[in-house]
Protein backbone atom coordinates (compact mmCIF):
# COMPACT_ATOMS: atom_id res chain seq x y z
CA UNK A 1 0.00 0.00 0.00
CA UNK A 2 1.69 3.40 -1.01
CA UNK A 3 2.08 6.20 1.78
CA UNK A 4 0.67 9.50 1.25
CA UNK A 5 1.79 11.86 4.21
CA UNK A 6 -1.07 14.90 4.14
CA UNK A 7 0.72 18.19 5.92
CA UNK A 8 -2.41 20.46 6.23
CA UNK A 9 -3.21 22.36 8.81
CA UNK A 10 -7.28 22.77 8.51
CA UNK A 11 -9.07 19.66 9.88
CA UNK A 12 -12.37 19.97 7.57
CA UNK A 13 -10.16 19.82 3.98
CA UNK A 14 -7.91 17.21 6.21
CA UNK A 15 -10.91 15.21 6.83
CA UNK A 16 -11.83 15.46 3.01
CA UNK A 17 -8.52 14.89 1.57
CA UNK A 18 -8.18 11.78 3.93
CA UNK A 19 -11.77 10.19 3.01
CA UNK A 20 -10.74 10.49 -0.58
CA UNK A 21 -7.36 8.85 -0.53
CA UNK A 22 -8.00 6.22 1.41
CA UNK A 23 -11.12 5.21 -1.08
CA UNK A 24 -8.27 4.84 -3.45
CA UNK A 25 -6.84 2.35 -1.21
CA UNK A 26 -3.63 4.37 0.09
CA UNK A 27 -2.40 4.41 3.22
CA UNK A 28 -2.52 8.07 4.64
CA UNK A 29 -0.69 10.01 7.24
CA UNK A 30 -1.86 13.24 8.31
CA UNK A 31 0.42 15.91 10.05
CA UNK A 32 -0.89 19.90 10.93
CA UNK A 33 2.79 21.20 11.19
CA UNK A 34 5.63 21.93 9.10
CA UNK A 35 8.42 20.89 11.14
CA UNK A 36 6.87 17.49 12.16
CA UNK A 37 6.41 16.62 8.11
CA UNK A 38 10.14 17.09 7.52
CA UNK A 39 11.27 14.68 11.09
CA UNK A 40 8.85 12.33 9.57
CA UNK A 41 9.97 12.12 6.07
CA UNK A 42 13.52 11.35 7.68
CA UNK A 43 12.39 8.68 9.55
CA UNK A 44 9.41 7.06 7.97
CA UNK A 45 8.96 5.75 4.15
CA UNK A 46 6.52 7.87 2.16
CA UNK A 47 5.24 8.19 -1.33
CA UNK A 48 4.00 10.97 -2.03
CA UNK A 49 3.88 14.55 0.58
CA UNK A 50 0.88 16.16 -0.03
CA UNK A 51 1.91 20.03 1.45
CA UNK A 52 -0.24 23.32 2.49
CA UNK A 53 1.68 26.37 1.72
CA UNK A 54 -0.28 27.71 4.92
CA UNK A 55 1.10 26.23 7.85
CA UNK A 56 1.09 27.90 11.22
CA UNK A 57 4.64 27.13 12.01
CA UNK A 58 6.75 26.98 8.74
CA UNK A 59 5.78 27.68 5.10
CA UNK A 60 5.65 24.49 3.14
CA UNK A 61 7.90 25.68 0.60
CA UNK A 62 10.53 25.96 3.60
CA UNK A 63 9.33 22.25 4.36
CA UNK A 64 9.86 21.39 0.86
CA UNK A 65 13.26 22.92 0.82
CA UNK A 66 14.38 21.24 4.20
CA UNK A 67 12.54 17.90 2.42
CA UNK A 68 14.75 18.34 -0.70
CA UNK A 69 18.05 18.23 1.58
CA UNK A 70 17.70 14.37 1.54
CA UNK A 71 14.86 12.87 -0.11
CA UNK A 72 13.36 12.97 -3.82
CA UNK A 73 9.74 12.33 -2.36
CA UNK A 74 7.29 13.92 -4.96
CA UNK A 75 5.92 16.66 -3.08
CA UNK A 76 2.22 18.18 -3.83
CA UNK A 77 1.35 21.75 -3.32
CA UNK A 78 -1.42 23.06 -1.54
CA UNK A 79 -2.32 26.72 -1.27
CA UNK A 80 -5.05 29.42 -1.57
CA UNK A 81 -2.82 31.14 -3.41
CA UNK A 82 -3.94 31.51 -7.29
CA UNK A 83 -0.65 34.07 -8.54
CA UNK A 84 1.23 32.21 -11.17
CA UNK A 85 4.26 33.67 -9.47
CA UNK A 86 3.56 31.17 -6.62
CA UNK A 87 3.23 28.40 -8.37
CA UNK A 88 6.36 28.95 -10.28
CA UNK A 89 8.04 29.27 -6.91
CA UNK A 90 7.19 26.19 -5.57
CA UNK A 91 8.10 24.17 -8.71
CA UNK A 92 11.59 25.64 -8.58
CA UNK A 93 12.20 24.72 -4.94
CA UNK A 94 11.47 21.27 -5.80
CA UNK A 95 7.82 20.33 -6.19
CA UNK A 96 5.85 17.88 -8.55
CA UNK A 97 2.54 19.43 -9.19
CA UNK A 98 0.44 22.27 -7.35
CA UNK A 99 -3.26 22.04 -6.50
CA UNK A 100 -4.54 25.26 -5.55
CA UNK A 101 -7.51 25.73 -3.07
CA UNK A 102 -10.80 25.23 -3.37
CA UNK A 103 -9.80 21.94 -5.03
CA UNK A 104 -11.97 18.69 -5.19
CA UNK A 105 -10.42 15.74 -3.01
CA UNK A 106 -10.99 13.61 -6.11
CA UNK A 107 -9.17 15.79 -8.38
CA UNK A 108 -6.10 16.12 -6.05
CA UNK A 109 -6.60 11.91 -5.44
CA UNK A 110 -6.34 11.67 -9.19
CA UNK A 111 -2.58 13.66 -9.52
CA UNK A 112 -1.60 11.35 -6.67
CA UNK A 113 -2.20 8.64 -8.43
CA UNK A 114 -0.51 9.84 -11.84
CA UNK A 115 2.33 10.67 -9.31
CA UNK A 116 3.06 7.02 -7.99
CA UNK A 117 2.13 5.38 -11.55
CA UNK A 118 5.06 7.73 -12.77
CA UNK A 119 7.42 6.85 -10.05
CA UNK A 120 6.53 3.38 -10.01
CA UNK A 121 7.36 2.83 -14.18
CA UNK A 122 3.97 2.16 -14.65
CA UNK A 123 3.44 4.65 -16.94
CA UNK A 124 6.09 5.98 -19.62
CA UNK A 125 5.88 9.78 -20.13
CA UNK A 126 4.05 9.58 -23.48
CA UNK A 127 1.12 7.50 -21.58
CA UNK A 128 1.58 3.87 -22.10
CA UNK A 129 1.04 1.26 -19.54
CA UNK A 130 3.78 -1.02 -19.03
CA UNK A 131 3.98 -4.43 -18.83
CA UNK A 132 3.91 -5.55 -15.34
CA UNK A 133 6.75 -8.46 -16.65
CA UNK A 134 9.46 -7.94 -19.20
CA UNK A 135 12.08 -10.05 -20.92
CA UNK A 136 15.68 -8.88 -21.16
CA UNK A 137 15.40 -7.83 -24.42
CA UNK A 138 12.88 -5.39 -23.08
CA UNK A 139 14.70 -4.56 -20.29
CA UNK A 140 17.40 -3.22 -22.58
CA UNK A 141 15.01 -1.64 -24.92
CA UNK A 142 14.20 0.56 -22.08
CA UNK A 143 17.62 2.06 -21.79
CA UNK A 144 18.49 5.14 -23.63
CA UNK A 145 21.93 6.52 -24.37
CA UNK A 146 23.13 9.86 -25.99
CA UNK A 147 26.48 10.55 -25.06
CA UNK A 148 26.99 11.28 -21.46
CA UNK A 149 23.25 10.82 -20.61
CA UNK A 150 21.95 7.27 -19.88
CA UNK A 151 18.55 6.44 -19.27
CA UNK A 152 16.63 3.78 -17.83
CA UNK A 153 12.59 4.43 -18.16
CA UNK A 154 11.44 1.01 -16.73
CA UNK A 155 13.47 1.73 -13.67
CA UNK A 156 12.63 5.71 -13.89
CA UNK A 157 16.65 6.34 -13.28
CA UNK A 158 18.94 9.04 -15.55
CA UNK A 159 22.40 9.04 -15.24
CA UNK A 160 24.46 11.88 -16.69
CA UNK A 161 28.53 11.29 -16.77
CA UNK A 162 27.80 8.26 -15.41
CA UNK A 163 26.46 10.12 -11.76
CA UNK A 164 22.72 9.56 -11.05
CA UNK A 165 20.59 11.96 -11.51
CA UNK A 166 17.60 12.71 -8.77
CA UNK A 167 15.04 13.89 -10.74
CA UNK A 168 11.41 14.49 -10.21
CA UNK A 169 8.84 12.72 -12.41
CA UNK A 170 8.70 15.76 -14.54
CA UNK A 171 12.13 16.47 -14.95
CA UNK A 172 12.41 12.64 -15.78
CA UNK A 173 9.91 12.95 -18.78
CA UNK A 174 10.70 15.99 -20.71
CA UNK A 175 14.60 14.67 -20.41
CA UNK A 176 13.50 11.34 -21.82
CA UNK A 177 11.54 13.42 -24.41
CA UNK A 178 14.46 15.14 -25.14
CA UNK A 179 16.23 12.22 -25.60
CA UNK A 180 14.70 10.30 -27.71
CA UNK A 181 14.83 12.91 -30.46
CA UNK A 182 18.06 14.50 -30.86
CA UNK A 183 18.28 18.43 -31.79
CA UNK A 184 14.36 18.32 -32.63
CA UNK A 185 12.91 21.42 -31.10
CA UNK A 186 10.05 20.16 -28.50
CA UNK A 187 7.38 22.98 -28.29
CA UNK A 188 6.01 23.88 -24.50
CA UNK A 189 2.53 22.70 -25.56
CA UNK A 190 4.35 19.23 -26.94
CA UNK A 191 6.31 18.30 -24.27
CA UNK A 192 3.24 19.04 -21.54
CA UNK A 193 1.38 17.02 -24.23
CA UNK A 194 3.97 14.07 -23.92
CA UNK A 195 4.95 14.79 -19.95
CA UNK A 196 2.19 15.71 -18.37
CA UNK A 197 -0.90 13.89 -17.34
CA UNK A 198 -3.77 16.53 -17.68
CA UNK A 199 -1.49 19.36 -19.41
CA UNK A 200 -5.05 21.49 -19.30
CA UNK A 201 -4.94 21.88 -15.82
CA UNK A 202 -1.30 23.19 -15.79
CA UNK A 203 0.42 26.81 -17.16
CA UNK A 204 2.79 27.00 -19.82
CA UNK A 205 5.57 28.48 -17.29
CA UNK A 206 5.68 24.76 -15.90
CA UNK A 207 7.82 23.68 -18.25
CA UNK A 208 9.93 26.54 -18.37
CA UNK A 209 10.68 26.25 -14.50
CA UNK A 210 11.24 22.41 -14.81
CA UNK A 211 13.90 22.92 -17.81
CA UNK A 212 15.66 25.43 -15.12
CA UNK A 213 15.24 22.93 -12.12
CA UNK A 214 16.96 20.35 -14.59
CA UNK A 215 19.63 22.39 -15.74
CA UNK A 216 20.55 23.19 -12.15
CA UNK A 217 21.15 19.34 -11.50
CA UNK A 218 23.19 18.71 -15.21
CA UNK A 219 25.53 21.61 -14.15
CA UNK A 220 25.92 20.11 -10.31
CA UNK A 221 27.25 17.05 -11.58
CA UNK A 222 29.59 19.03 -14.65
CA UNK A 223 29.55 22.86 -14.96
CA UNK A 224 29.96 22.49 -18.52
CA UNK A 225 26.66 20.52 -18.98
CA UNK A 226 24.11 22.97 -20.43
CA UNK A 227 23.22 20.26 -23.40
CA UNK A 228 19.58 21.46 -23.66
CA UNK A 229 18.98 24.06 -26.01
CA UNK A 230 16.91 27.04 -25.94
CA UNK A 231 14.77 27.93 -29.23
CA UNK A 232 13.56 31.26 -28.44
CA UNK A 233 9.96 31.65 -29.73
CA UNK A 234 9.84 28.09 -30.71
CA UNK A 235 10.82 25.59 -27.66
CA UNK A 236 13.55 23.36 -26.39
CA UNK A 237 16.24 20.34 -27.92
CA UNK A 238 18.72 17.81 -26.81
CA UNK A 239 22.25 19.18 -28.24
CA UNK A 240 23.43 15.94 -30.51
CA UNK A 241 26.30 14.14 -28.91
CA UNK A 242 26.10 15.57 -25.46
Amino acid sequence: MHKVLLVEDEQSIADNVIYALRQEGLDVEWLSLGQAAVEHCQHQSVDVVILDVGLPDLSGFDVCKAIRTFSSVPVIFLTARGDEIDRVVGLEIGGDDYVVKPFSPRELSARVKAILRRQSGLLSPSGVSGASTASSDESQASVLVRGRLRLDSQLKRAFFNDQMLDLTAYEFGILETLMQQPERIFSREQLMEKVWRSPEESFDRAVDTHIKTLRAKLKQVDDQGDIIQTHRGLGYSLKAGQ
